[in-house]
């Protein structure tokens, strides 16, 4: 198993497990009964993280991994909700917390804050996806060798530098997420099938941008996708983003149900049992 060993100090064994009540699923429609919830406490670099674990207790026996990782306010009912979809299918889903326990940004300018954080660390962005994998591989209902990563804007910008710090992972895909990284060559260190899933119109991640990725994955000769959604802008998952793509952000029901397709067949791929 190919696997990062200077992640080893992590501590993978939560803190505290608590159920998690169930909570409003919008246009998503009931979970089925038998998906189980849970608050997990872990840590990180002496910071104490929150992620949320979702599974079928249905299914027995291990299961490939998927971690999610949150958009800029951090984990929510959209990100917990992505979970228990991941569940529904047969995975076991873990949300990861990059920001820490009860950091959980309320208003645009506190998410930015929060982001550029990251974004203008790309090691601690790393460490801190890393410290979310390795506690969903080091629980007993993973498949530890079938793991995968994706990420929702800014957590799409995560999960490829998670990727790009090489990660021992089967794939991952960013919906929504920026490209840019300020370590191009670190792809050739990437040991992941990827797939992004882009909105054609997105203002905050400009054609040269999209450019400068494909060249960074054809230097680095990964096994890439991109797939770009016409009339789609940042965020078209969310249905909380409004539905205005003049504002740069806007929920797109066809890109958000095409997009789902194609990690699915993607998933078909990299976990082929």
């Amino acid at each position: 198993m190919r696997f990062l060993r200077k992640y080893a100090f992590v501590v993978l064994v939560p803190l505290a497990v608590l159920l998690l009540s169930s909570f409003h699923l919008g246009a998503w429609g009931q979970t089925p009964s038998t998906i189980q919830r849970q608050v997990v406490e872990y840590s990180q670099g002496g910071q104490l993280l929150e992620g949320y674990l979702a599974f079928d207790s249905a299914q027995t026996g291990p299961r490939p991994g998927v971690m999610v990782v949150h958009e800029w306010k951090g984990i929510n009912d959209y990100t917990r909700r992505r979970a228990d979809q991941l569940a529904e299918m047969g995975y076991i889903a873990f949300a990861a917390d990059i920001y820490g326990k009860g950091i959980r940004p309320q208003t645009n300018d506190e998410a930015r804050e929060q982001a550029t954080l990251y974004r203008s660390n790309r090691p601690l962005l790393r460490d801190r996806a890393n410290a979310g994998l390795n506690l969903l591989r080091n629980h007993p209902l993973s498949d530890n060798n079938r793991l995968a990563a994706i990420g929702y804007c800014f957590g799409g910008t995560t999960v490829l530098e998670l990727a790009r710090s090489g990660a021992d992972l089967e794939g991952a895909v960013s919906f929504h997420g920026n490209l840019d990284t300020p370590n191009p060559q670190d792809a050739e260190q990437i040991q992941a099938k990827v797939l992004v899933l882009h909105g054609a119109d997105d203002p905050l991640v400009p054609d040269t941008q999209v450019a400068a990725f494909q060249k960074e994955m054809r230097d680095a000769q990964v096994d890439w996708q991109l797939i770009a959604y016409g009339g789609a802008v940042h965020s078209f998952t969310n249905p909380d983003a409004g539905n205005d793509p003049s504002q740069g952000s806007a929920y797109n029901a066809e890109a958000d149900r095409r997009s789902w397709e194609h990690m699915k067949q993607f998933f078909a791929e990299v976990f082929p049992d």
